[in-house]
């Protein structure tokens, strides 16, 4: 039980991570408080998707990336049920224990609502015709098994979830963790902005992929030891979802990864959304509008949107690939106010794209508001050639991908390029002091994320059963 500003654990962070931390907690009879800088899941309304404005609004913070759920609760709302993607939870506590902990971490989904959503796994024969296919071409495409619940049932199932947590859980949405409070070496709670202190022996931090960069700047002040990741930058990349519905029935999405040719950087597929719609998301602690897509289960467009990422490893001196992102897209944005919009051909012919010569293209945009533009001022030589390249070897498996109506939206960034040093507990080197999630560099997905979540809560209740024993 909690008492006063004291908790058995406190969690900083609504998203799938701090979720399943808090139910696993809450479902134990451990007082837990939850914060999080966002809004409840009512509140979190896009002026720009109600029509309310023209433009991305800046809003503080952003009700895409921010809030309960985290940025989960409005993306395609994919359950990727595979070790392979989504996370490298795998080194931490071994295959077999991972693949057990995805079932039930999927069974958890489904008990909250997610029970009738299909799950799509490749018919075999078709699944090899396709890798084989690949293969000529240079990319490695990996068959996973998808359980699609849809941007709208997402936040059925997160709704279901916080009326289990609100009578169990002290929930402090619209709450920004100001610093964690250490004495005599080990954890001791959360200094608030507003300079009010929590207490707890058990910290969790699960800020989440938009937390990257406040999870950089917490690990300085407390000496945590971390590893830099890559930085991902690239495009999303738009097509008549005809041309990919093939592959889309059986694989739903195509993970493909490929070695570029030009100077063998990884580049790959991410987050395929089969008639689904381009998005904008305002990184408020970058201060830029990037890019993004989203699946519904209930609505759909004649269009078929995916990511193309180019993974970039900096080694010494340089040590803020976070910024080097922002960087790439506030460029985006200087020139054109918001996210940038480019016809493959007219970026192969080096000219910018035009509103009239996108009208009179194949594909009509389903981000009407992204200005025309070229994405060749904003991009690296690197990185453009990296995309061109990917788009010349996915013409083996989605013919056509590479034509000259094919829309590119830029910039699309993943903010994760921090990893903490963490045991198989996921405790860091100070004691009572959890990580999880995305912004921890645990994980890169809801699943794995969630995954997380459960093995630091199950973690801290060790630590708290061996207190009480001691005791």
């Amino acid at each position: 039980m909690s008492v006063g500003n004291y908790y058995d654990v406190i969690v900083v962070g609504a998203g799938p991570a701090g979720l399943f931390a808090a139910l696993e907690l809450a479902n134990r009879g451990i007082s837990v408080a939850l914060i999080d800088k966002g809004k409840t899941l009512d509140e979190r309304t896009c002026p720009l998707k109600m029509g309310i404005v023209r433009t991305c609004a800046h809003c503080n913070s952003c009700s895409l990336m921010c809030g309960w759920g985290g940025a989960g609760a409005f993306s395609d709302g994919k359950l990727t049920l595979t070790p392979h993607f989504g996370g490298n939870l795998e080194k931490y506590i071994g295959k077999e224990r991972l693949l057990a902990l995805l079932d039930e971490v999927d069974s958890i989904w489904r008990e909250y609502g997610a029970d009738s959503a299909p799950l799509f796994e490749p018919d075999p024969e078709f699944a090899s015709k396709v890798i084989k296919k690949a293969r000529v071409a240079g990319l490695h495409v990996i068959p996973a098994k998808i359980r699609h619940i849809g941007t709208d049932r997402t936040k059925e199932v997160l709704r279901n979830i916080y009326c289990k947590l609100c009578d169990k859980v002290h929930i402090l949405m619209n709450t920004e963790v100001k610093r964690v409070l250490i004495a005599d070496g080990g954890v001791a709670g959360v200094e608030l902005s507003s300079g009010e202190k929590l207490n707890a022996k058990l910290v969790l931090l699960a800020p989440g992929r938009e937390g990257a960069p406040w999870m950089e700047r917490t690990s300085k002040e407390l000496g945590l030891q971390v590893d830099s990741l890559p930085v991902d930058v690239g495009v999303r990349v738009e097509i008549p979802a005809e041309l990919a519905e093939e592959l889309t029935e059986q694989f739903y999405e195509v993970k493909a990864i490929y070695n570029s040719p030009t100077f063998d950087d990884q580049v790959r597929t991410f987050c395929m959304c089969p008639h689904g719609e381009v998005v904008t998301e305002f990184q408020s602690d970058g201060g830029v509008v990037t890019v993004n897509g989203h699946s519904f289960r209930s609505k759909s467009t004649d269009n078929t949107n995916f990511a193309i990422l180019v993974s970039t490893n900096f080694t010494e001196p340089f040590h803020d690939p976070n910024g080097y992102g922002v960087h790439i897209a506030r460029l985006a944005n200087m020139l054109g106010g918001s996210v940038l919009v480019q016809r493959l051909g007219d970026l192969k012919l080096g000219r910018r794209s035009t509103r009239s010569r996108i009208e009179r293209g194949l594909v009509k945009p389903t981000l009407a508001e992204a200005e025309p533009g070229d994405l060749s001022f904003a991009l690296p030589y690197r990185h453009l050639k990296d995309i061109l390249e990917m788009l010349e070897a996915l013409e083996s498996i989605i013919p056509h991908v590479n034509d000259k109506y094919t829309l590119l939206y830029g910039i699309e960034v993943k903010f994760y390029s921090l990893k903490l040093s963490l045991n198989e507990k996921l405790q860091t080197s100070i004691k009572g002091l959890y990580a999880a999630g995305d912004g921890a560099g645990v994980t890169r997905g809801v699943i794995q994320a969630a995954a997380s979540g459960l093995i630091s809560a199950r973690s801290m209740l060790e630590e708290i059963h061996e207190t009480i024993s001691k005791n």
